[in-house]
């Protein structure tokens, strides 16, 4: 697992490592005749708070898509938790949060939970324990009973959170978690993360935002679909010599501000 906070441990990216709860091996996906992704070489270890960064369009989006499974490689192999993606068997492993919104408007919040938790075989005294679980670490439970339509944009990003929180997962791949979120919820959802992490969580995310990308365990920086850096925040701040993540995001390939 990643030494945490202050005492980072300097990783590559290498493929080979048996710990690895996701590895890519060459990695590429085209539309048409637009390669979107360029032989992408990364292994994410078990236990590793893992962020995305890259300008709008870099890429991030459809690599996640690709580890989801949601998504085929036009070249090269995804493994998530050992096996071969796409794969249905992994996907009660592992909680995923897209960028936009997968909720049934029509229906309440529980309503939505109870959907989600059957999928992934909750029920019982289990069931209704993990959806007071996650709606309290969301913010919600006051809107248990509320139909999603009436949810603000911040309201939905925080169900769409605590559905991928639902059965426990072994992984966690979150596409950009915490737009539209206030300061202080975000906050306060970093630090569930944070202890999720702790509990050997594997999470890898994609954010905007620098000081979430400073509480990862390791960054990759990725520009119009290559990897240009992969490395603890520390470690990026020294090989660009920056003082802040922005300004190594910059240096290291981002370009423009993400």
């Amino acid at each position: 697992m990643a030494e945490r906070a202050g005492e980072k441990t300097v990783r590559s990216n290498r493929t080979d490592d048996p710990v690895a709860a996701i590895e890519l091996l060459k990695v590429t996906r085209s539309f048409g005749s637009r390669k979107v992704l360029h032989e992408i070489d990364l292994a994410i270890l078990r236990g590793e708070l893992f962020g995305l960064l890259g300008p709008s369009g870099s890429g991030k989006t459809t690599l996640v898509k690709l580890i989801a499974g949601l998504d085929a490689p036009s070249g090269g192999s995804v493994l998530l938790l050992g096996e071969r993606m796409p794969n249905r068997r992994v996907l009660g492993r592992v909680g995923y949060m897209a960028q936009s919104d997968a909720l049934y408007s029509e229906l309440t919040g529980k309503q939505n939970l109870e959907f989600f938790a059957s999928l992934y075989g909750l029920s019982g005294a289990r069931r209704t324990e993990r959806i007071a679980s996650v709606m309290k670490l969301v913010d919600l439970t006051e809107h248990l009973n509320k139909p999603v339509s009436a949810y603000s944009g911040g309201m939905k990003r925080r169900l769409s959170l605590a559905v991928s929180l639902l059965h426990e997962p072994e992984l966690l791949l979150l596409d950009e978690p915490t737009v539209g979120i206030d300061p202080v919820l975000r906050q306060s959802i970093w630090t569930e993360l944070l202890s999720l992490r702790d509990k050997g969580i594997t999470i890898v995310l994609t954010t905007h935002v620098m000081d979430e990308a400073d509480r990862c365990d390791r960054i990759g920086l990725i520009r119009e679909g290559r990897l240009t850096a992969v490395d603890s925040p520390e470690g990026l701040k020294r090989a660009s010599g920056a003082s802040t993540i922005e300004e190594a995001f910059i240096v290291l390939g981002g370009g423009t501000r993400a």
